[in-house]
This record gives C-alpha cells, sequence and structure tokens, in this order.
C-alpha cells in the first residue's frame, strides 16, 4: 500500500464525504442548541451558576470527541450527576465540587484501567430493554413541566414543532427535522411578538469562555475525605450511564466501541472539566439519541462541534439563543422519547412469547429507574433481579437418578446439571443414606462444579454416608471441576 493510501485511510470520514461533513454538523447544530436548556436545568438542579453546567457541556464535549471510546455520543452535564454533587455544594460550596469532579475523573480513569467495562457483559437484554423504555419516561417527564401552567400559545408552537418533525423527514432528508423546527418556530415567535417562555428565562448565558484553575479548597487530607465519597458515587454512576449507553448506541449504529477506551476518557474529560470550572457529567442519552438516531450522525466530528457549536451560540449569538421558545426544545425532546422507546418490547405478540422472568425484570427496571430519576440504580436493581430469577431457573435443572447394582452390593447415583450455591444447596437430601448399600458411586460426567458451596455439598454427602461406615467414590469430574473439588475437598469446615 502506497503511503497515499495509508493517508486516505487515517482521513476521516467527514474529511472525505461532502455529505456526511454535512450530516455531522447539521447534527452538532442542533445538539449544541438542545444541550443549552438542558445544562442551565442541571446546573439549577447542582445548585450552581447556569454557566457552571455549560462550562461543563462543552469541554466534555470536546474532550470525549478526542479520547472517547464511542464515536458520535454525545457527553455533558447531566442530571444524574448534578443529583450526586449538589448535597456537596450545598453544604461545602462550588470550590469542593470542583475538587470532587477532578478526583471522580482520576477515579474513572483508575476503573477503566482496571477494566470495569467488562462488567457490561452481565447486563442482561431485558434490562438493556427497559433501560431504554425507562430513558424515554424520564425524557418525557422532564418535559411535562414544560407544558404546564403555561400561555396558550406554546400548545399550538409544540404541535405545530411535533407535525414538522413527522413529516419534513417525507420532503428532504439533507436538513434535520429537528433543526428546521427549531428555526421555524422561533421566527414565528420572533415574527408576530408571540410572549412564551423562552431558552433566556432559563438563566443567563455565559458571555466568555472558561479559564483553567484550581479548585478553592485547602489541600488537606479533610478535604479528601469530604470529596471522596462524592466522588466516587460520580464516577460509578457517570460510568454506568456513559457504558449503557455506548452499548446501545452500538446496537443502532450496528457498530462496535472500545468500551475501556470510553471509561478512561470520561475520566479525563471530567478532570478536564474540573480544572475548567465545570461540575461534571457523563453521556446524556437524550442527546445520544437526536444525534445518532435523529440526526444521523456516526462521527466524532459531530460530538466536537456540538460542544462548540453550544459555546459559539451562547457567547456570540447568545441574544438570539435566548428568544428561541422552550416549546421547540421541548418539540424536540418528545419526538426524542417517542423514538427511543423501544415500542416492540410492549406488544401484545411480544409479551406473549417473552419469559415471565424476562417481562419482571424489564418492568422492575422501569419502575426503579422512574421512582428515583436515576438509570445506575435501575440498571443495578434490575441485574441483580435478572441473576436471582436465572439463578432459580438453573438450580431446577440440576437432577439426580440412581440405579442399584443387581446383586445389591452398591449404588450409583447420576447427577445432571449445574452445581452452584442454590443447586447444591438441595443435593444433600438426594441421597438414601440410611438404605444404600456399603458402596456409593456418584457420576458427575453430565454435571458442572461452579463454586465452594457444591464441593462443600459433595462432602457432606461423604461425611453422611461414612458416619454410617459407608464408601463414597466420586467419578466422572470434568479438569475444571476436578481441580476445583482437589483444591477445596475437607478444607471447608472445621469439623
Amino acid at each position: 500500500m502506497t503511503p497515499a493510501a495509508v493517508l486516505r485511510g487515517l482521513k476521516p470520514d467527514w474529511l472525505s464525504d461532502p455529505k456526511v461533513w454535512r450530516t455531522e454538523i447539521l447534527a452538532g447544530l442542533v445538539v449544541g442548541l438542545a444541550l443549552i436548556p438542558e445544562a442551565i436545568s442541571f446546573s439549577i438542579i447542582a445548585g450552581v451558576d447556569p454557566a457552571i453546567g455549560l462550562f461543563a457541556s462543552f469541554t466534555m464535549a470536546v474532550v470525549i470527541s478526542v479520547v472517547g471510546g464511542r464515536r458520535a455520543m454525545i457527553s455533558a452535564a447531566t442530571g444524574a450527576v448534578a443529583l450526586v454533587i449538589a448535597p456537596l455544594n450545598r453544604e461545602h460550596g462550588l470550590g469542593y465540587l470542583i475538587a470532587a469532579v477532578i478526583l471522580a475523573g482520576i477515579f474513572q480513569v483508575a476503573l477503566g484501567a482496571l477494566g470495569v467495562a467488562k462488567l457490561m457483559r452481565f447486563v442482561p437484554r431485558s434490562v438493556m430493554v427497559g433501560f431504554v423504555n425507562a430513558l424515554a419516561i424520564l425524557i418525557f417527564m422532564a418535559q411535562v413541566p414544560e407544558m404546564h401552567d403555561v400561555p396558550w400559545a406554546v400548545y399550538p408552537l409544540l404541535i405545530g414543532g411535533l407535525a414538522l418533525m413527522v413529516f419534513f423527514p417525507k420532503v428532504t432528508g439533507v436538513i434535520p427535522a429537528p433543526l428546521v423546527s427549531i428555526v421555524v418556530l422561533t421566527v414565528i415567535t420572533i415574527a408576530a411578538g408571540i410572549a412564551v417562555p423562552t431558552v433566556g428565562d432559563k438563566g443567563a448565558l455565559p458571555s466568555s469562555l472558561p479559564v483553567p484553575g484550581l479548585p478553592d479548597v485547602p489541600f488537606t487530607m479533610d478535604t479528601l475525605t469530604t470529596i471522596a465519597p462524592y466522588a466516587l458515587a460520580m464516577a460509578l454512576v457517570g460510568l454506568m450511564e456513559s457504558l449503557m449507553t455506548a452499548k446501545l448506541v452500538d446496537e443502532i449504529t450496528d457498530t462496535h466501541s472500545s468500551k475501556t477506551r470510553e471509561s478512561i476518557g470520561q475520566g479525563i474529560a471530567n478532570i478536564v472539566t474540573g480544572f475548567f470550572g465545570g461540575m461534571g457529567g457523563c453521556a446524556m442519552i437524550g442527546q445520544t439519541m437526536i444525534n445518532v438516531k435523529v440526526s444521523g450522525a456516526r462521527t466524532r466530528l459531530s460530538t466536537f462541534l456540538a460542544g462548540s457549536f453550544l459555546m459559539l451560540l451562547c457567547i456570540a449569538f447568545g441574544p438570539v439563543v435566548s428568544d428561541i421558545p422552550m416549546a421547540a426544545l421541548v418539540a424536540v425532546m418528545v419526538m426524542v422519547s417517542f423514538a427511543t422507546f423501544d415500542w416492540h418490547s410492549i406488544a401484545p405478540k411480544t409479551l406473549k412469547r417473552m419469559p415471565a422472568g424476562e417481562i419482571a425484570v424489564m418492568v422492575i427496571t422501569v419502575a426503579v429507574v422512574v421512582a428515583t430519576h436515576n438509570l445506575a440504580i435501575g440498571v443495578v436493581v434490575g441485574s441483580v433481579t435478572a441473576m436471582v430469577i436465572f439463578a432459580k431457573r438453573v438450580a431446577r435443572l440440576a437432577d439426580v437418578t440412581s440405579v442399584t447394582d443387581p446383586d445389591g452390593t452398591g449404588v450409583v447415583y447420576s447427577v445432571n446439571g449445574e452445581l452452584f450455591f442454590a443447586s447444591s444447596n438441595d443435593l444433600v437430601g438426594r441421597f438414601d443414606y440410611a438404605g444404600d448399600p456399603n458402596r456409593v458411586v456418584i457420576d458427575l460426567s453430565a454435571a458442572h462444579i461452579w463454586d465452594a458451596s457444591s464441593v462443600a455439598a459433595l462432602d457432606a454427602i461423604e461425611t453422611k454416608y461414612a458416619q454410617r461406615g459407608k464408601t463414597v467414590e466420586i467419578i466422572g469430574l470434568n479438569d475444571q471441576s476436578a481441580d476445583l473439588h482437589g483444591r477445596l475437598t475437607g478444607e471447608l469446615t472445621s469439623h
């Protein structure tokens, strides 16, 4: 391959394809606009000035576009992170909050390097579906206050915005429908002088770029012990939400992403954000859906431009952006919530075919997320529930059958299934200790020993037979089972 061909292969898609270039720029603009009211709202939740949330969204998006593992995913200030750090800001002030953001980033880098992303393989599909559906519900619920107790003109604007996003793509897909909706509704409200809530009503936009600096806190052990619990909670919540979002984008785009790189990238982005005075953040699934699913973005350019446009719009076009009606952005988010929800998962035909346990896991995940407004808690509860259901289901698969020798001198018990803490609990009661002959063979050719509980159960069986003067021979162990049994047998009890 020639050097020129190698260089062409290293070029990003948007440099070589004008269509991709246009899509990425317009997608970045739409997301940048949508980020502004969200960042301001999350700033209010955290109890900080709106500029703190906007700075965080700017630095998170720009940095993650370079160091992140999932292309086209949007990271910015989020509600989940705001809820975690709000008490710290309330009790100790902004300096401690900024210090916690930096420490959370360090934790995320460390967790990413230790391979925490590999835990994603233990998140079942039913939890993933519940996560997506809960997210869609939360996105919609977040828009409800913007539709309550507002001037009547908000409603026709909202309906008009939704109509534009439904029908405009049928005319052309060159320009993202959400951008068209935002521009048209803004022009209408300004031209007609319609008094409705606007972006400017959410808070003042910053007039200059953030500057780097150290958090205003004493660098002592007391400070570290104060911020560490909040930083660790923020790191875990941020990674959970980011990795779940990355997995969802993988499925939507049918592409693979490095979850380890994403974990480390989230940490780097939070460290940079903290030094620039931002409130920290993680992946934003709502804005990511606008970018990937609605606008069709697929590269890092859209992520970089989302943050860049956000800051450019605030600084250079603050007065214009302030006049954007909230109805336009609410319409965009309502459309996003509708597109995000997995309607197939609740179709009667699907529910009839799905195992009851998986339906229960999906419902529990949705219920916990909606009740707590915390996606991470819902995912953890849903995953634990799925594991419990799986353990109970697998435990029933362990079976024991016996065949007595014709001469009555021995008996062979055949154990079939997976032996672990759940199934091995009942194993001890499946043998006739008093009635069996003196020679007992336990055949484990069709079984597998997974844990110490199973070895302890086999030891207990041997002990019960030994107390009656009978011998037990265990045969048929596969290599892994034999190794575990050999290392642990006789070592698990003190008597």
